[in-house]
């Protein structure tokens, strides 16, 4: 039998009003001073504030960085840690979606171990576990508040570095949906939709087992079910309580499972031309679950079982297609764009594209390894 080890935050908060039973169990942290990671909008629309509030109940002095922009790069990885030390920091708490929890995690694992962020590309690259972190979410997508991975973009090379490292593991994670509500449609889409990839690709990736297939497994149903509520109603609690439990169990399925060529090829975009990551993974989804298909066709038995078919007399094949046309039907629903032209490129490199994919850390959980003129073809499909 093999061993499978299982990674997981400690503490993890979620449901409606969560985000008040965070205050003593950080207050129990002894933290002196933290540094708040966030972004200008979740300042501006008092999302942020809300948070700080609870901080202050808790009796926490912080100060705040909320300079992280969509796919942070090493500029403010480096800025928000000047930050941290200039203030006499001694714990992390990010407020937002992916982009201020990876920002976050990064400060951390720097704060920690020292150096530039670029030293810890790859996987478990740093020595010492980073200072401590509470995560508060406030998207139904990335599941970075729960995950031993980050993705910070090196402006330099235009590269998203992939880091996959147990020691920015959060000591606190909070998902209180009502942090979620009123969120645009369309980030509400494109987080539902990430949410979805990272499932999907836990569900047909070698490295999955039967806990990690689990927790997949519900997550997808819960997104089919719930994530056109939540686009179609920014004020339905319930699609929102219920998209937080599917980016959990989707989360924690993938942080042990791994990914696939969706993520490696999604990273690329976004690092090349900064679009949005969600947006990518629900575009290249279908297309890349298309090629899977044709080589392990019985990795979408379940998945297919997880969205509503009866599989009992069905074959892999007519399963595996059950599921690419239910994926592309639902990325119709909730308005996810279906080609780069509409995100404003229209000539992409896809040489450059394939080759840096090729070398993501995400790229060898896929279940068939495609060749760069396969990768160079699933990029044209969304031109």
């Amino acid at each position: 039998m093999a061993t499978h080890a299982y990674y997981v935050p400690p503490v993890n908060l979620m449901g409606i009003g969560c985000l008040q039973d965070a205050a003593p169990l950080i207050e129990q942290m002894v933290i002196r001073k933290a540094l708040v990671v966030t972004d200008h909008t979740l300042v501006i629309s008092g999302v942020a504030e809300r948070v700080l509030s609870m901080l202050r109940t808790a009796g926490v002095d912080y100060v705040v960085y909320d300079e992280v922009q969509p796919n942070p790069t090493c500029h403010q990885v480096h800025e928000g840690l000047q930050v941290f030390q200039k203030h006499g920091c001694d714990a992390i708490v990010s407020i937002g979606g992916g982009s201020p929890q990876d920002a976050a995690k990064a400060i951390g694992i720097v704060a920690a171990n020292g150096g530039h962020i670029r030293e810890y590309e790859g996987l478990h690259q740093s020595k010492y576990k980073s200072v401590p972190l509470v995560a508060v979410n406030t998207t139904a997508g990335t599941s970075s508040e729960v995950t031993m991975n980050y993705v910070i973009t090196d402006e330099e090379r235009k590269v998203k570095m992939v880091m996959v490292d147990r020691n920015c593991l959060v000591d606190l994670s909070v998902n209180d949906p009502e942090l979620m509500l009123n969120k645009p449609a369309s980030l509400t889409a494109a987080t539902g939709m990430d949410a979805l990839t990272h499932a999907v690709e836990a569900m047909v990736t070698p490295g999955g087992f039967t806990v990690t297939s689990a927790t997949a497994a519900a997550a997808v149903k819960l997104i089919f079910e719930y994530l056109p509520r939540a686009v179609k109603d920014g004020t339905d609690l319930e699609a929102r309580e219920y998209m937080t439990y599917a980016c959990f169990l989707g989360g924690i399925a993938f942080n042990n499972a791994g990914l696939g060529y969706v993520h490696a090829m999604a990273h690329q975009l976004g690092g090349v031309y900064d679009l949005p990551h969600g947006v990518c993974n629900a575009m290249l989804l279908p297309y890349v679950e298309e090629l899977n298909a044709k080589h392990v066709p019985d990795k979408f038995r379940h998945i297919a079982k997880a969205i509503g078919m009866d599989v009992k007399e069905r074959t892999d094949e007519e399963c595996a297609d059950y599921v690419i046309t239910a994926i592309r039907e639902l990325a119709r629903e909730v308005g996810i764009p279906e080609k780069l032209s509409e995100l404003g490129v229209y000539n992409p490199d896809v040489e450059l594209l394939a080759s840096n994919a090729m070398k993501d850390a995400c790229a060898p959980g896929n279940p068939y390894q495609p060749s760069k003129d396969e990768v160079m073809d699933l990029f044209r499909k969304i031109i």
